[in-house]
Order: structure tokens, then C-alpha cells, then sequence
């Protein structure tokens, strides 16, 4: 993955990642977020992928059902935002891939392997915390602070 500051403004700064094939999109994400210090931001791209797993959480469960997709699929959308938990960035991004036939699925992205390439721009907003749910254990953003 590369990694390009586009503009820095008021203390804020805006990246372009790309992403080459086989790249892991969550873990190299949240390599670049910590080495750039990067506590808080919005995340959008676009690309491609040959391997992703969704999640969608299940209430009931007290866990994500996780579904995957294999084979060669287009991102059609892929948003959300990074925030510490525990003290380390992490990425909350959902995402919807496309099939050559069309057909599309969406869910949280919890893995996603990029092919050929994945381009992310993230914008530094001020740092966002999350916090353990107590009820789901989930980390959720808290806008206390």
C-alpha cells in the first residue's frame, strides 16, 4: 500500500491510500493509521477486491454472522470512518461488491483482500474515541469528550 498526503489544512490532513494486490485493506489500514498518528478520520474508496469477508451483527447473538465472498468482485461503495479503540486506530467501514453478473452483496468489512487495486481517501477529522458497549460489548463511538 502507498500512501500520499494530498492537503494538510487547518491541522487536518487528507491522505490518498492506494492499495496493491493481496494487500489486506483492515490490517494495512490500521498499520498506516498508527504510524501517521491518524486518531480520527472519514473513509471512502473504491476498487476491486478478490476476497471479502462481511459482517452484519446479530443482536440476538451478541456477534457478527459473518458472510464471504470469493472470486473476483468490484467495490461499489466502500464508506465509513476510523476511531482508537483500545488506543489503536481501527477501521468501521461498510462496503457493497459487485459480482461480474452484477449481483451485489454489502455488510461490515471485516477482511478484503485487494485485486488489483483499492484507492481510499481519508480525511483527519478531530480524534474520535469508541468505548465498549456494556450491553453489546461492542465499541461504539463516544461523543462525550
Amino acid at each position: 500500500m502507498k500512501a500520499k498526503l494530498l492537503d494538510r489544512t487547518e491541522g487536518r490532513r487528507t491522505f490518498l491510500l492506494v492499495f496493491d494486490t493481496d494487500d489486506e485493506v483492515v490490517s494495512a489500514f490500521a498499520d498506516f493509521a498508527a504510524r501517521e498518528r491518524v486518531e480520527g478520520a472519514l473513509v471512502s474508496g473504491a476498487g476491486a477486491m478478490m476476497q471479502v469477508a462481511l459482517g452484519c451483527y446479530d443482536y440476538s447473538r451478541g456477534d457478527y454472522r459473518r458472510t464471504h465472498v470469493d472470486g473476483q468482485v468490484e467495490v461499489c461503495s466502500l464508506t465509513g470512518n476510523a476511531a482508537l479503540v483500545d488506543g489503536r486506530p481501527r477501521l468501521h467501514a461498510h462496503v457493497v461488491v459487485s459480482s461480474f453478473d452484477g449481483m451485489t452483496r454489502g455488510g461490515q468489512l471485516l477482511e478484503g483482500f485487494v485485486r488489483p487495486n483499492l484507492e481510499l481517501t481519508v480525511v483527519e477529522t478531530p480524534a474520535l474515541r469508541r468505548r465498549r458497549d456494556p450491553e453489546t460489548g461492542l465499541p461504539l463511538l463516544d461523543l462525550r469528550e
